[in-house]
């Protein structure tokens, strides 16, 4: 009989979900589940609207990731205008859309370090609530809370000047781009008032990868056999097998690090990955049609993208690269925690990318757009910050989407995160006859470390209530907390 943990709303995350932790008569672990509780219907939403309004209408998903949406839509879009999938536009309009994403991402990362991650670093996963989150942050280490808010506001500024919005923008369209970068948004990113301006926002970069590298030397333990479980890894390359967040061709490797899908073009993607149904989430569990659901499962996300390239081609991030597979010998890294180190390498990567953006003399182009011979179909795949996106697209003669079908990142990293909080479970409730807040934070540190968008949604607002009960197999209820 046993007794059973639910864990009600996860806290810190984008969207909502819930976590149930199964126990025997010995308090022993013997199932643990995330449950995604919310339904999400954009696939059908879609059937029936214009192809050219996918890339304002999907990014409605997302408040804190919409331009992955948007700029996965126009790319999918762009293969059904016939301007290619991803090399085919103008310089312009590849550039313009490569800088939005590097804001986007920096945005991203930033938000999540600093907002979500850092309180548990900072206080401990058995810190005072009270005080483990940003309102902490803020008030006893002031500096990373500024840096995080500026961070973001910088990014927040590319996207807009680049989308024409900071959230839910329409800069990308079918075939390019709706607008180019004056010389005056160029100058203000590229030396704008301290500390809006690219240098400063670099150095922040390597300084939030400084504070973690420390913390990582004073908690290597914790850090390195905190959810730790082999996976394979998946992501998009650059053809020369550089990380490219933008395009490029679909590489897994396995949890030892051999290849096991060789550059797949995007446009095949459907020939590689299945999808499964599980009747306790809504969300699909994605798998590697070779492998099988029980083997071919990945991780998607930071981690992954690590695991995954060869190199990263800007100097600053590859040096930290070098310095971060020296960890595991160049071997895949499998610490659930480690994705914070990934993250932030990103980070670094993401300013060094704007910054050489910002510098390139094609983005005051005005040859925006570009187009074809049109086809009635379509696959765009995109690095969001939290993992590879799919979008892929039907139309008929009508120019009607009739099939829209979309794996997001944080459905890609469902078996992952099921086997992250399987592995903190066990580790934290094993033998254990009252829950302690700490040990419920433990199981949400495994799931944030993913940044997952449970929904695909905006942050929910103000406090979120979290309740485990304990039962025992009679039904009688031995322990109860709520915050």
């Amino acid at each position: 009989m046993g007794r059973k943990i639910t864990i009600e709303p996860v806290t810190r995350v984008e969207g909502h979900g819930k976590v149930t932790i199964q126990l025997d008569d010995s308090n022993n672990v013997t199932q643990s589940r995330l449950h995604i509780v919310e339904f999400r219907g954009f696939e059908k939403f879609a059937q029936g609207r214009p192809y050219w309004e996918m890339p304002v209408l999907v990014q409605r998903l997302c408040g804190i990731c919409p331009v992955s949406h948007h700029l996965a839509a126009a790319k999918a879009l762009d293969v059904i205008v016939g301007a290619g999938t991803g090399e085919g536009l103008t310089p312009v309009g590849e550039k313009m859309r490569r800088l939005m994403h590097h804001g986007q991402m920096f945005q991203s990362h930033a938000l999540h370090f600093f907002h979500l991650a850092s309180p548990d670093l900072l206080f401990g996963a058995d810190g005072d609530p009270a005080i483990r989150n940003v309102i902490g942050v803020a008030l006893e280490h002031k500096d990373l809370a500024v840096q995080g808010v500026m961070m973001r506001k910088y990014g927040q500024e590319i996207i807009a000047a680049t989308a024409g919005k900071k959230v839910h923008g329409t800069g990308a369209i079918p075939g390019g781009i709706n607008k180019n970068l004056s010389i005056a948004e160029r100058d203000t990113f590229l030396k704008g008032a301290d500390p809006l301006n690219i240098d400063k926002m670099i150095a922040w970069a390597q300084g939030a990868l400084d504070f973690f590298k420390g913390y990582y030397a004073a908690n290597k333990d914790f850090i390195d056999n905190f959810a730790v479980f082999p996976s394979s890894h998946l992501s998009i390359v650059r053809k020369d097998g550089a990380m490219d967040l933008y395009h490029g061709v679909i590489r897994a490797v396995d949890a030892d690090g051999k290849r096991i899908v060789n550059d797949v073009d995007n446009q095949e993607y459907h020939k590689i990955i299945a999808e499964e149904v599980k009747n306790w989430s809504y969300m699909k569990f994605p798998y590697l049609r070779e492998l099988g659901p029980e083997k071919g499962w990945y991780t998607v996300g930071p981690l992954a993208r690590l695991n995954v390239c060869d190199f990263i081609p800007t100097p600053l991030a590859q040096k930290e690269f070098e310095i971060y597979k020296a960890l595991t010998n160049g071997k895949p890294n499998h610490s659930s925690m480690h994705m914070h180190y990934a993250r932030l390498i990103e980070l670094l990567h993401s300013a060094e990318v704007i910054k050489d953006l910002l510098n390139d003399p094609d983005l005051q182009k005005d040859n925006l757009t570009t187009k074809g011979t049109k086809c009635n179909e379509g696959v765009g795949i995109i690095e969001a910050p939290r993992g590879t996106l799919f979008h892929h697209y039907r139309i008929n003669d009508d120019d009607q989407i009739t099939m829209a079908n979309l794996i997001v990142s944080t459905t890609n990293n469902n078996e992952p995160m099921n086997r992250a909080v399987n592995y903190v479970a066990k580790s934290a409730f094993n033998g254990k006859k009252e829950v302690t807040e700490g040990m419920m934070n433990r199981v949400e540190m495994a799931i944030r470390a993913y940044d997952p968008c449970l929904s695909c949604a905006t942050h929910a607002l103000g406090q979120m209530p979290l309740e485990v009960t304990l039962v025992d197999s009679e039904g009688a209820i031995l322990d109860q907390k709520r915050k």
